[in-house]
């Protein structure tokens, strides 16, 4: 017998239950909504891209409208932990380098500020003991250090709001794959792979890398989100050098601009290995990826280049990485999310987000926020508060442009088509 929600008709169905959702679902059900989630797959599942041991959050951006959405995040995700009552977030300190005249890097210094994100400048003739980290700093290049940084626990993030919107009240159901989202009279009416019907006043799909079909299925829109196979990297740290290299004695985490686009965390998720990885990926089909790919030793020389010239000594490169774990990007032209009201016969019913470009993560508590006022009240008032424009995040800018914002600086993630 198919199941339907009958006579209950939910406040806010949420569509995907990786990290953007279970915030959603959370921020919706402490404001006393009555929520349900709906998750494809099993909850927790490492199929998408809210799964793993780690990821970074730091507020050095190029584009000036993610710093501010990176300091309100890292505000809520301390909230939010004091609520759990444990933490997920391990806080460092996030050391950006890379060549001089690289305008990402320019635009970065220049969006921090003594008061909201104070920074620390090195060049070359800095004092490896006096870097973060003890990074190498080669001739030519220039490096930012800041203190608004940590690593986060992913898959602990995702299960720890999905207690916190169970404990007030939402329902949370997986392998419930949504098939369809249409008008019902004045409400939405979700029905699932299986058979299943429910009914909302409003819906907010954070569907991840599947989020553009969903659309086009739901609309007939073609959102330009392109899902990339993405590996994450694990190297050895040589004997004698383990205990340096962690959180705790003070290593940060770390984006390195220019060719190759490098970033890493400390030493924290596997003993003895250091995440080392390559901001890039490759086109896939999310239902049906292979996951052969990247195993070719092609890409490693670079990064091990990387590595010998920045941290010499430490790193055992010869043999390329120790450990390798999949992952996803849900890609947009310009590297910037989709946040917007689906439209059309849904008008501001339906929000969508998306697109977070392999960036996202850290920002999930916020995105949280934000679609639920969106749903609920037409718009957020924490992007006015923060100052940011919304106009950046919306979905029509691709038909304007078909690279969607422009920007002065060069792309940072590579896709190997």
């Amino acid at each position: 017998m198919a199941e339907i929600s009958g006579d209950r008709l939910y406040d806010i169905i949420v569509v995907g239950g990786g990290i953007m959702g279970s915030c959603a679902a959370y921020e919706a059900a402490k404001l006393g909504k009555n929520v349900l989630l709906l998750e494809q797959f099993d909850l927790l599942h490492h199929l998408g891209s809210s799964h793993g041991e780690s990821r970074t959050i730091r507020a050095t951006y190029p584009e000036p409208y993610y710093p501010p959405m990176v300091l309100e995040s890292f505000r809520l995700w301390e909230t939010a932990q004091s609520a759990a009552g444990y933490r997920v977030l391990t806080p460092a300190t996030q050391l950006d380098l890379g060549p001089a005249d690289s305008l990402s890097l320019k635009s970065i210094i220049r969006n921090c500020s003594p008061d909201s994100l104070p920074a620390k400048e090195f060049d070359a003739s800095a004092d490896p003991a006096e870097v973060p980290g003890a990074f190498n700093i080669p001739g030519g290049w220039i490096a930012v250090s800041t203190a608004v940084a940590g690593i986060i626990k992913p898959t602990k993030s995702v299960a720890m709001f999905h207690s916190l919107a169970l404990r007030h009240g939402a329902v949370l159901k997986d392998r419930a794959e949504v098939e369809s989202i249409e008008r019902s009279g004045g409400n939405i009416r979700i029905s699932t792979a299986d058979g299943r019907f429910f009914h909302g006043s409003k819906c907010v799909v954070t569907a991840g890398a599947w989020t553009r079909k969903l659309v086009k299925h739901v609309t007939g829109r073609d959102l330009p989100i392109q899902p990339l196979h993405t590996l994450i990297w694990y190297w050895k740290i040589k004997e004698g050098f383990e205990a340096e290299m962690t959180p705790a004695s003070g290593f940060p985490t770390f984006g390195s601009y220019g060719v190759p686009f490098v970033y890493g965390t400390p030493a924290m998720e596997f003993p003895g290995l250091i995440k080392v990885a390559l901001h890039a990926g490759w086109p896939c089909d999310p239902d049906r990826r292979d996951w052969t790919v990247g195993r070719d030793d092609a890409m490693f020389g670079g990064v091990a280049d990387w590595i010998e010239r920045v941290l010499p000594g430490r790193i055992e490169t010869a043999g390329g990485p120790a450990m390798k774990q999949p992952c996803m990007y849900s890609m947009t032209p310009d590297e910037d999310f989709v946040i917007d009201f689906l439209g059309g016969e849904f008008g501001r019913d339906v929000v969508v987000a998306g697109g977070f470009s392999g960036h996202g993560f850290k920002m999930g508590p916020v995105v949280g926020r934000m679609v639920v006022e969106m749903a609920v009240e037409g718009q957020t008032a924490t992007a006015a508060r923060i100052g940011v424009e919304m106009g950046v995040f919306r979905m029509d800018r691709f038909e304007w442009r078909a690279k969607g914002n422009v920007k002065e600086f060069e792309e940072q993630v590579v896709s190997h088509d």
